[in-house]
């Protein structure tokens, strides 16, 4: 677990900053496309993981760590024959922000991940979210008055950035647990090997990794209001009869609309971080990739821990309907249910072809609940975009050219950042 810490570290400090190079290297004007590349790159790759994994567990499930060594050293050796502007500014660390700002996180996903185990009943599930919660509120407000702040919230005072970072969060529940809930849904419900029922999320990927590049180029041309609110309703309604058709068994029924939800996905999610990193001062980047990253990785936790606790209670629902229905008495139909939708709902059953049938419809028909909660989540962010995002493109403005304390992402009318009439 501490190795593991030590991985997200490292992730936490590279994505950011590998971000910031791509936008430090583009101009405004062709800053969409170049994104849509990169997030296009991240998503092909985040979805080959899974089904890489697959292939390499059945050798040792050690070689899904060592196969990131390679991938590393290839890495530093395109850095070193790239050499990427290097602008650096010195500042001290908020020891204080981050000591508020790692147990306020961990506490509020926490309290949502162990509810499906611990009962909505029980004290310490809501403690647990309130104390995390009570932990963000202050660490926003000691960061305002930081002088080098761990995360420099006064950019939260541009309503674009902030409007975008909220649609980021809210599309992150949905858009990473995707990937998981997709793999252990063609194990148990399908009864695939973990081999086989990863080439599912390779059908979003398809979706995703077009309407991305899609998505960029309608950002340099008409702003990021249109794909994102597109985008979100696309995913919506490719999330929804994915849903109608999971209890159905058959892989060929939902192949169009796994694609639909993934080229939604596509459309908005790297359109809205790169219309939020525009809003920062090049002085600011690295800092607003920061936070946009912060806020997507803080939503995925959260949708894994809420949709996860979704997925089991109405997994275990089910289960305990169906063995009573079988003739178990309730308390022991119960108690048995408890225990399958843990061991299922937690990693999958490496031995698919003796999960009985019933299980594999109850699963089915949890991972059904499952996808109709991305397709809602999907639908708030969609409502965000469209009442929260303005229409036009972006413009250079004075503040690129502007240290970041200088002058402020939020200072000026939002207005002034649009070309006057384009829609």
């Amino acid at each position: 677990m501490a190795f593991r810490a030590v991985q997200g570290a490292g992730g936490a400090i590279m994505f950011p900053a590998a971000i910031a190079i791509v936008v430090v290297t583009f101009d405004l004007r062709s800053r969409g496309r170049a994104l849509a590349l990169f997030f296009g790159i991240a998503g092909a790759l985040t979805a080959i993981g899974p089904i890489a994994g697959g292939y390499l567990i059945q050798w040792t499930w050690r070689a899904i760590f060592w196969i990131n060594i390679p991938v590393a050293l290839i890495a530093l050796a395109l850095i070193a024959i790239s050499k990427p502007p290097n602008e650096a500014r010195p500042a001290p660390m908020d020891y204080r922000g981050l000591a508020l700002i790692v147990p306020g996180v961990g506490l509020s996903v926490f309290g949502f991940q162990q509810s499906a185990q611990w009962g909505w009943g029980n004290p310490a599930i809501w403690a647990s979210i309130a104390i995390g919660l009570v932990l963000l509120v202050v660490f926003f407000n000691v960061e305002r008055r930081t002088e080098s702040p761990l995360i420099n919230v006064r950019i939260f005072s541009n309503r674009t950035f902030t409007v975008e970072n909220i649609i980021l969060g809210i599309a992150s529940a949905a858009f990473i647990p995707v990937f998981f809930f997709t793999a252990i849904y063609g194990q148990i419900a399908l009864a695939e090997k973990a081999t086989t029922s990863s080439l599912l999320i390779l059908y979003f990927f398809l979706g995703f990794v077009v309407c991305a590049q899609i998505g960029g180029r309608l950002l340099d041309r008409i702003g990021a209001k249109r794909p994102v609110v597109l985008g979100c309703a696309l995913a919506a309604v490719g999330f929804g009869l994915w849903a109608g058709k999971a209890t159905d068994l058959h892989v060929g029924a939902q192949v169009i609309y796994i694609v639909m939800a993934g080229a939604g996905m596509g459309l908005m999610l790297g359109q809205a971080n790169t219309d939020a990193i525009n809003r920062a001062s090049r002085y600011s980047y690295g800092e607003a990739t920061g936070i946009t990253q912060t806020v997507r990785n803080y939503g995925a936790s959260l949708g894994f821990a809420i949709l996860g606790t979704l997925l089991i209670t109405r997994f275990r629902s089910a289960i305990t309907a169906s063995l009573t229905g079988k003739g178990l008495p309730g308390p022991a139909a119960s108690a048995e249910a408890a225990k399958i939708a843990q061991r299922q709902g937690g990693s999958g059953n490496g031995n698919v072809a003796n999960i009985p049938q019933f299980i594999r419809a109850d699963f089915a028909g949890a991972i059904r609940d499952v996808l109709f909660g991305m397709c809602v989540i999907m639908a708030v962010a969609g409502l965000v975009a469209l009442r929260g995002l303005r229409s036009g493109v972006q413009q250079e403005t004075d503040e690129a050219a502007a240290p970041s304390g200088a002058g402020l992402p939020g200072e000026g009318p939002d207005a002034d950042l649009y070309r006057s009439g384009s829609r």
